[in-house]
């Protein structure tokens, strides 16, 4: 009786022990099962999810920047600008000693003049040449008449053979100063373009003279260096007063304010959907916390090393595959109050392509 009811004892203990081990073990499956789904479906919405956005901290901020120089030479007369100025479109940044300019500038207006006054003096000296060469031929005729004359009264011995000879010789001697009267004419013709009515401002002397002054009008404005547009001026303090500076040599630097924009260098596998007009979300690390909008402008058409001095060769038998990266322009809203965005600026960028996979994509 005893030993019947210790055994039942032990019966109704160990239920409740087996049924505790079947739940853990059921948890556990189901837990590992949960798992292996979550994995699964966190896999696949990031798969579904990923070929939508192109993310990459490899983009810097670049600008319109440039050396400024002039092609004239000169001493610098004046820089009214200083260290870190912001300069507008057109505004002075420094300008040479005008004197020389001016000196060539005169000079060259009073050339001009004077090739005016020198046109119509050929044009008269070309009339007076005419009417010497009329006026000589009248000469001419009458020693032609004068000549028939005495060779008819030679023969009748009315005049001497002497004086026959004499107005044969006056004859020939005033023929050939008709014929340099008329080349005289030729040669201020010539001056004249062939034209003896063509306008001063047509002939070739006139036009030289005008370019001449041309010039001298173009140095003297490009001995004041103006900005081609808005933009911080750096480095200032390379360019003294009273020093001489050369044609093309350096002065100092400008760095666009207005056109500034992020090129990024994505992976090429990054960009199988992105297109100009994407949106961008573009972030700097000079200003963390802030977030830029802008617009993907253009993708570059070639790779970085397309460029490079010495490009890739793959004709050897060692070649190694290298991912390329392919330049992407991206144009940042810039609103009121924005900060300054400064050339070389550290940026990430996150491309919007607006692509969406679908599960059909795996087959």
């Amino acid at each position: 009786m005893s030993h019947a009811t210790t055994t039942y004892r032990e019966d109704i203990t160990s239920r409740p022990a087996s049924r505790g081990r079947s739940r853990k073990k059921l948890v556990r499956w189901v837990l590992m099962a949960g798992g292996v789904l979550a994995v699964v479906a966190g896999s696949g919405f990031y798969w579904l999810s990923s070929g939508r956005w192109v993310e990459t901290d490899d983009a810097y901020v670049q600008a319109d920047s440039m050396t400024l120089s002039t092609d004239v030479s000169g001493i610098v007369a004046s820089i009214p600008v200083h260290e870190g100025d912001s300069v507008a479109k057109g505004q002075v940044l420094f300008s040479l000693d005008p004197q020389k300019f001016q000196i060539a500038l005169d000079n060259a207006r009073a050339n001009l003049a004077q090739v005016r006054l020198n046109v119509q003096s050929m044009k008269a000296e070309y009339q007076a040449a005419l009417r010497d060469t009329a006026a000589r031929q009248q000469q001419v005729n009458a020693d032609q008449a004068t000549y028939d004359r005495y060779a008819n009264l030679v023969k009748q011995h009315a005049v001497t053979q002497q004086e026959t000879d004499d107005a044969r010789y006056k004859l020939a001697a005033d023929q050939q100063a008709v014929r340099a009267s008329e080349s005289q004419a030729r040669a201020q013709l010539a001056k004249l373009s062939g034209n003896p009515d063509i306008a001063v401002e047509d002939t070739p002397a006139f036009k030289q003279a005008q370019a001449q002054l041309a010039e001298a009008e173009r140095e003297m404005d490009h001995s004041v260096v103006r900005a081609p547009y808005a933009g911080i001026v750096t480095q200032v303090n390379k360019l003294q007063l009273g020093m001489y500076l050369g044609a093309s040599t350096a002065a100092f630097g400008l760095v666009s304010t207005d056109h500034v924009w992020v090129e990024a260098e994505p992976k090429e596998t990054q960009l199988t959907h992105a297109k100009a007009g994407d949106h961008v979300d573009v972030s700097f690390d000079l200003y963390p916390g802030r977030t830029w909008d802008g617009t993907v402008e253009s993708l570059a058409p070639a790779t970085d090393q397309n460029f490079s001095l010495l490009p890739a060769q793959n004709s050897s038998g060692n070649w190694v595959k290298v991912v390329q990266r392919i330049p992407v322009r991206i144009r940042v809203a810039m609103k009121p109050g924005d900060p300054l965005l400064r050339a070389g600026m550290s940026a990430d960028v996150e491309i919007d392509t607006g692509y969406v996979r679908t599960l059909s994509d795996l087959f």
